[in-house]
């Protein structure tokens, strides 16, 4: 069975050429994005195995099944990047990486935290340049501090944890309390509640018509003054304009990202030597105060080995005529 990997990296070919059993498989790994231009890529291929930028919308859906697709294989938890209405209509089965490492995620967002509190991106610049000073690099104890934690599954868990572990007390949305949260003496509260009491705020929810733009101006105008957002969920939950207001006039005091609502034409590539077209991105990078990350949260060993594991399995089991981990089915 032929599988052709879009967007494609060098971690991706090693994990999961490092699998047993994928000697079954002939695989192919293509760095482009999937796109109506590159989906001639995957003709006669019976799985395309497609990331979170990748478009899988109704014109490259009928391009792939009119090629000789039958399987798309998503190496991600999310799937709003995929018409699934199209799929169905085409008979191409979409499946799943529900779950892989969410301690990768949730301590990527606890490094941000860190990072930012404590300045590391601005001393490790100013010592590597012979400055030793210490202004302007004065944090704040995370003991006692309020967080509030925005989508309580599996990550939002697994994150609540490890700030409850530093002594916070905290505060949780989800439409569906979290019986681990209560247990931990968190209180779910109303958004606009939550947002008012919380000196930090960490996304960790799906992406879908009820949480685009979760962050907006109008939500942001709840925050406390100095407040510090998180977000290493989904770009869309996050109005990004709205984020810089905000950033200029105190109201948000921090700011971590990994994902970015445009970060497809951005992230995964090495554009130091381009200049930057992304004019709100740019002017973000621009506040000592904010730090992006190019959507690494998911990226150590043990959550590739588990999208690898789980991607393969879930292939296997589509050829199998048992498919699992479908969406849209």
């Amino acid at each position: 069975m032929r599988v052709i990997f879009f967007s494609s990296q060098t971690y991706d070919r090693d994990s999961f050429l490092a699998r047993p059993g994928v000697t079954d498989l002939e695989l192919h790994f293509q760095p482009a994005r999937l796109s109506l231009d590159t989906a001639p890529l995957a003709h006669r291929h019976e799985v395309i195995c497609a990331f979170i930028n990748d478009d899988l919308s109704a014109p490259v859906l009928e391009q792939l099944a009119a090629g000789g697709t039958r399987l798309i294989a998503l190496r991600s938890a999310g799937y709003n990047h995929v018409d699934l209405d199209a799929a169905k209509h085409l008979g191409l089965c979409v499946v799943r990486v529900p779950a892989y490492s969410p301690h990768a995620v949730a301590e990527h967002a606890v490094a941000l935290i860190l990072a930012l509190n404590r300045r590391l991106h601005r001393a490790y610049n100013r010592t590597r340049e012979g400055d030793f000073s210490l202004h302007g690099l004065t944090g704040f104890d995370l003991v006692g501090k309020t967080v509030g934690v925005v989508g309580t599954g599996q990550i939002g868990a697994t994150f609540a944890r490890i700030m409850a572990g530093f002594g916070c007390q905290l505060l949780a949305y989800d439409p569906h309390p979290n019986p681990e949260l209560l247990a931990l003496g968190a209180r779910y509260l109303s958004l606009p509640e939550l947002l008012a009491q919380s000196r930090i705020i960490s996304l960790h929810c799906p992406l879908t018509a009820d949480t685009h733009h979760l962050v907006n101006r109008d939500t942001l105008a709840h925050l406390q003054p100095g407040a510090m957002l998180i977000n290493t969920g989904r770009g869309g939950l996050v109005d990004t304009p709205a984020l810089i207001d905000a950033l200029k006039d105190g109201q948000l005091g921090y700011l971590g990202l990994d994902v970015y609502e445009e970060e497809a034409q951005v992230f995964f590539e090495d554009r130091s030597d381009l200049p930057l077209q992304d004019d709100v991105l740019a002017r973000l990078l621009t506040f000592p105060n904010v730090i992006v990350t190019a959507h690494q949260a998911f990226l150590t060993h043990e959550a590739l080995a588990a999208i690898a594991a789980t991607t393969l399995d879930n292939i296997s089991a589509w050829s199998a005529g048992t498919p699992q981990n479908q969406v849209g089915s």
